[in-house]
């Protein structure tokens, strides 16, 4: 039987805050979309430094919410393979935003400051093109099924 998450209440923001609302989620999905990182050794080599007992928390968290899916790597059988599913790929707007706001108040990457400047003349393109190039770089679990 697979475990569900317990929602607090059915306020939207408590209940996305009850998925992603710690200091590492958001950067896991980061990796994923930005970063196009899929392994777990590959997430733990992230700037943060995430622990080893967290990542696997995190990675089992979002994959109950249904945003994140895991398979078989196809040339490694004992690797594990992580993709958003389209629930997670529906966060680009949130976290497209979340970059933009971070650069207003606060000193980013130049990496960010680029990306917001982009973002300054074309939102709706940029966003269109990393949906785009998500749902490609997830095409390969339209081909094999999840583990899970």
């Amino acid at each position: 039987m697979k475990k569900k998450i317990e929602f607090r209440s059915q306020c939207p923001i408590s209940t996305a805050l009850d998925i992603f609302g710690d200091k590492w989620t958001l950067l896991v999905i980061r990796d994923l979309l930005f970063n196009e990182k899929k392994t777990y050794g590959e997430f733990l080599n992230s700037e943060e430094k995430i622990a080893t007992n967290i990542l696997s928390d995190r990675l089992s968290l979002l994959e109950m919410a249904g945003i994140v899916s895991k398979q078989k790597h196809p040339d490694h059988g004992l690797k594990i393979l992580y993709s958003l599913t389209q629930k997670g790929i529906d966060l680009i707007p949130v976290l497209v935003e979340i970059i933009a706001w971070s650069e207003k108040y606060h000193e980013v990457h130049p990496y960010a400051k680029e990306f917001v400047k982009v973002l300054k003349k074309d939102k709706a393109g940029v966003i269109q093109g990393l949906f785009e190039t998500a749902e490609r770089n997830n095409s390969f679990l339209k081909k094999g099924k999840g583990i899970s």
